[in-house]
């Protein structure tokens, strides 16, 4: 796969930029499946470190695996900015800020004790993935999803707001009716109960315990299961009319008015009528040329 970004000269660093950039050979293939491999054992020693058994046995152990880990993207950083003709060009771009970033909590950590925690976030650096499994095709799947949630933005603050109203009631009604020794000792709290019961989790720290708060705990939790699914069914029903907007001509069609015709089709599926009114119908032509010739 081509990448947008451009090497610096012809000669060392483009046959350096078809390594760390691309990967159209097998050596650049192996060296992306390297570098994810390098960044997931990163992050597993990030973790490993964090568990107290782990740290008191191999702390010392995990602290230079870690600046090992650090000194070697430092330099896979230091290649890619060589290679390319406008590197600060690439330290803005997405890639670029995260590799950047993938490298600063292991620096800062000689400036700040406890910074090398946040090397967790090189996990954004196995997205290179998607260059390796080509999986950039299915970019445009990603952005008609990202279009229809942003189509029923408006739907979905319509329905968390009612949500919210619901949650406040119920909050207010079960602090008035439970005692403070069964936990409900102020209406934020009741709000969290609410909000716990509501979406079915159900945590148990905090549980009515006369008949008339148990019933509204069943209501609560019935109406939980009842529109659970109308966010799903708002996003849904969006991507199904961004599906049928992407395949499907709004175009009718002359003879019989049918409307609903994949963008590439040339006759109507009802009536067979040549849909195409700026050229003309083939088979007519067709027949016409035979008729000439009888």
């Amino acid at each position: 796969m081509k990448h947008p970004m451009k090497p610096a000269a012809e000669g060392l660093r483009t046959r350096v930029f078809q390594v760390v950039f691309e990967s159209d050979t097998p050596l650049a293939k192996g060296f992306d499946i390297a570098l994810i491999v390098a960044i997931l054992s990163s992050i597993g020693v990030v973790m490993l470190d964090s568990v107290p058994a782990y740290h008191a046995q191999y702390g010392p152990l995990f602290y230079w695996i870690e600046w090992g880990f650090t000194l070697a993207f430092t330099l896979e950083l230091a290649v890619r900015v060589y290679c390319l003709e406008r590197p600060l060009q690439y330290l803005r771009s997405f890639y670029g800020v995260i590799d950047l970033v993938a490298i600063l909590p292991t620096w800062l950590t000689l400036l700040i004790p406890g910074a090398q925690s946040l090397v967790i976030v090189r996990v954004l650096r196995v997205l290179r993935i998607f260059r390796v499994l080509r999986l950039m095709q299915f970019v445009g799947e990603g952005r008609l999803l990202l279009g229809a949630l942003r189509r029923s933005t408006h739907q979905i603050f319509l329905f968390l707001f009612t949500v919210f109203m619901l949650v406040t009631i119920f909050a207010a009604l079960i602090y008035l009716i439970e005692p403070a020794e069964a936990g409900f000792t102020s209406i934020p709290i009741a709000v969290y109960w609410a909000i716990v019961t509501l979406t079915t989790v159900g945590y148990g720290d905090i549980v009515p315990v006369t008949p008339l708060g148990q019933a509204i705990s069943t209501l609560v939790m019935l109406i939980g299961y009842s529109i659970i699914a109308v966010p799903t069914g708002v996003f849904s029903a969006e991507v199904i009319r961004s599906i049928r907007a992407d395949r499907y001509s709004e175009e009718a069609c002359p003879g019989c008015g049918h409307d609903r015709h994949e963008k590439r089709a040339r006759y109507c599926l009802k009536c067979g009528t040549w849909l195409d009114e700026t050229t003309p119908d083939p088979r007519r032509a067709q027949a016409g040329e035979e008729e000439s010739r009888r």
